[in-house]
């Protein structure tokens, strides 16, 4: 049978019409799904895109500057910056502040105190500002954060600068800190100058110099995507640098003078008479600094505010002592001067003295059997109690209150460091004033021993031992000794105040440093033990020793029956060499007893500042 050749138009027709209808409604389904979902962005998620869509824009990005560093006189570094990797959130970029802190928890650890602190921040910074969650992250918790990053929009790793103190503990008092700017420290500070920074100084220098250390805040122009991060900087101003610090410490004679202190509180100055300049400020114990710079724990802290001797006070500058016989040549000094008596003029001393209306109450000396006939040179040769005693009652409180302030005693030395204190030189208008009572003639001959309402700094001891090295020039200590920029220009230098002492008699100078040599040279020299060990130069000085609680009068004080902290501190001061004075030393030892056992920290320190480079000739 052959096949038909006659198309079958009609069933072309039909097979046409079927495939237009499918192609026509798989045309229109798809046109259905994309104008769906072009309303469903358009309407429905509307907000949430627009709101990526604002974040894909130029933002202003803070830029912190780099913190000056310090260094000591011979350019060992004592505060520098380190790079630490930080953790960080914007909060307008966080959804959930709360989920996102839980999940960040679950990959690095993140403290209780980290969170608090984190709240704290976001109520003090702006919702674009980038705030710190964690500080000092490892290679590893960068790595896991980075591994889940897209987890976490608004969250990123920062490297940045982190204060470190190479030095540890050595000269913590006078360096100080920097920690994280406080709630309190925002309402006193240009936060302007401090968007971006995290930390400013707390204590010390840090804190003195702060406005120097800081630098000046810079600024950049940049467009972020909607995830924040930069696609690029548009413009920039670059933040400038803080200054760089000098000072004047010589960290060698510092360690030399907290080594030679040993496991005693106390506090060490060391300064040179002519300059001022304070080449080692000792305050012991000592606490170290890193602690602080990222936050403290609550542990770590109270072992420091609860421990012996408290750590963080800064005796050299809070310390306020009995200066006990150290107090004898100033006192002297004005005796002569004031020609109360004269500086060859013997008295009787029998162990005791009374006075002429009040015959039974007997103010001792420490030699109960006394010195015999005394002069000048010799009471201060063997600390004379009696013979200071009649000097005093002879002065009078306010006539001594008038001569010794000329020294800085009662007043602040005005050194580069916050919160010094001013110690107490009494006087009949300030017992009045104070305590509403009066002044009774017995406590003018405490006052003459450096005992009773008397306070001295050790920074006092050694600004007014300078005066009496520098025959009257008094000058102001200062721990800076000059500034530098990043280029190493200098920019400014420390010029401290000076004042003279003006005497009747100028001679009076060598009678005094004469007397004061005897202390170390003398036959009954209370630091001859120390004195006969000097070779090379020549010192003076005074010892002195200050009660800690009040004895009877008819009992004797007993170290080996008195528990430690309430043992005599120890006092010394001296300058050297003799005939032309190069340093100074004033040492307080907390319950060291007495004055003679400290004379030797002062020799050990003398020798390394005026001996060294003999001893490093001699070696080769």
């Amino acid at each position: 049978m052959r096949r038909s050749l006659v198309t079958d138009h009609s069933e072309i027709s039909r097979l046409f019409k079927v495939r237009a209808i499918v192609a026509g409604l798989f045309s229109f389904l798809l046109i259905a799904a994309l104008l769906s979902r072009l309303g469903w962005l358009q309407i429905v998620e509307y907000a949430h895109f627009s709101g990526l869509s604002k974040e894909n824009r130029v933002r202003l990005m803070a830029l912190p500057p780099n913190r000056g560093l310090i260094y000591d006189r011979n350019g060992i570094i004592l505060a520098e910056n380190r790079p630490t990797y930080h953790l960080e959130l914007i909060p307008e970029q966080v959804e959930d502040i709360d989920a996102t802190l839980e999940g960040l928890g679950e990959i690095v650890t993140i403290s209780e105190q980290n969170i608090e602190r984190f709240h704290t921040s976001m109520r003090t910074h702006r919702p674009f500002e980038s705030i710190s969650l964690r500080t000092r992250l490892s290679e590893e918790e960068v790595a896991r954060l980075a591994v889940n990053r897209h987890r976490f929009p608004g969250m990123d790793v920062v490297a940045r600068l982190s204060r470190h103190y190479p030095q540890g503990s050595s000269a913590a008092h006078a360096i100080g800190y920097v920690g994280r700017i406080s709630e309190k420290e925002l309402n006193t500070i240009d936060v302007s100058n401090y968007r971006g920074s995290t930390h400013i100084g707390k204590t010390g220098l840090e804190k003195y110099y702060e406005e120097e250390l800081h630098g000046i805040v810079g600024q950049q122009n940049v467009e972020v995507n909607a995830e924040g991060r930069i696609l690029r900087v548009i413009d920039k101003i670059p933040p400038l640098p803080g200054n760089n610090l000098v000072l004047n410490l010589d960290m060698e004679l510092q360690r030399t003078a907290e080594q030679a202190l040993g496991d005693f509180a106390g506090a060490v100055i060391v300064m040179q008479p002519k300059t001022g300049a304070v080449l080692a400020f000792v305050s012991e114990p000592v606490y170290d600094p890193n602690l602080f710079v990222h936050g403290i724990s609550v542990k770590d802290y109270n072992a420091l505010r609860e421990g012996d001797y408290k750590p963080l006070f800064n005796r050299a500058l809070f310390g306020q002592y009995p200066p006990g016989s150290t107090f004898k040549p100033f006192l002297g000094l004005a005796g002569i001067d004031a020609k109360v008596i004269g500086h060859k003029q013997s008295m009787r001393c029998i162990g005791y003295y009374t006075l002429p209306n009040d015959e039974e109450h007997r103010y001792r000396d420490w030699k109960k059997w006394g010195h015999g006939e005394v002069d000048l040179s010799d009471a201060m040769e063997q600390s004379c109690d009696v013979y200071f005693y009649e000097l005093a009652h002879r002065m009078g409180i306010n006539r001594m209150h008038d001569y010794l302030r000329e020294f800085g005693f009662g007043d602040k030395t005005g050194i580069d460091l916050f919160g010094e204190r001013s110690g107490l030189l009494p006087s009949k208008e300030w017992k009045r004033r104070v305590h509403n009572k009066i002044w009774y003639p017995g406590e003018t001959l405490i006052a003459g021993i450096g005992q009773g309402y008397m306070l001295a700094t050790p920074l006092q001891l050694a600004v007014a031992t300078s005066a009496l090295a520098n025959k009257g020039k008094k000058i102001q200590p200062r721990l800076l000794k000059e500034m530098r920029d990043t280029n190493g220009e200098i920019t400014a230098m420390a010029v401290p105040s000076t004042s003279w002492i003006e005497l009747k008699n100028e001679n009076h100078w060598d009678v005094m440093h004469k007397a004061m040599q005897r202390v170390l040279r003398g036959k009954w020299g209370t630091a001859r033990a120390t004195g006969w060990k000097l070779k090379g130069y020549e010192m003076a000085g005074k010892t002195g020793t200050a009660q800690v609680f009040g004895i009877a009068q008819d009992e004797e004080y007993d170290a080996e029956t008195v528990a430690r902290k309430l043992r005599d501190h120890a006092l010394f001061i001296a300058f050297a060499p003799l005939e032309d004075p190069e340093i100074v030393v004033a040492i307080i030892e907390e319950n060291g007893e007495h004055g003679s056992a400290v004379a030797p920290i002062a020799k050990t320190i003398m020798d390394k500042y005026l001996l060294e480079d003999e001893l490093k000739e001699d070696a080769k």
